[in-house]
């Protein structure tokens, strides 16, 4: 009987002298293998004076919340309100949600209002599911959370 999969890395066509096939998960060889669309973009605006909008998009990740953490927590000393517009995030895990919760409890103690802008089942479902939802100010969209 033949295996209707296509080999894979390191497999032979079935010529003699050739791998047999195993059901053993890929290996990832390097940083080839990290997919370019992964990551963080975080991009900031001012709209007035003391306020700074952050816009993040991409996934919110162990690997992605360090960066998330530096970039609002740099501005959190210089301004009154933070609003974290999280529409473009494609993944929120765990490492992100936990960031999340650092910058608000920073927010927090310097007297900075850190409010959420987003509508987006797949950021709003992991903060739901922590029971997360009451140490936020969530909004449907930037002005809104503005204007509150």
């Amino acid at each position: 009987m033949t295996d209707p999969r296509r080999p894979g890395p390191g497999d032979t066509d079935g010529a003699p002298g050739g791998t047999t096939r195993t059901d053993a998960p890929p290996q990832a060889d390097g940083p080839e293998d990290v997919d370019p669309a992964d990551g963080l973009e975080i991009g900031t605006t001012t709209p007035a004076e003391g306020v700074v909008v952050v816009t993040v998009s991409g996934e919110l990740d162990m690997l992605t919340a360090p960066e998330l953490r530096a970039a609002v927590a740099d501005r959190i000393p210089s301004v009154e309100l933070v609003v974290l517009a999280l529409d473009g995030v494609r993944f929120l895990g765990t490492s992100g949600l936990a960031a999340l919760i650092e910058l608000r409890e920073q927010a927090h103690r310097t007297g900075v209002e850190l409010r959420i802008a987003c509508t987006e089942r797949r950021v709003l479902r992991p903060i739901g599911i922590a029971g997360l939802h009451h140490l936020f100010d969530i909004h449907d969209d930037v002005p809104a959370a503005l204007n509150s």
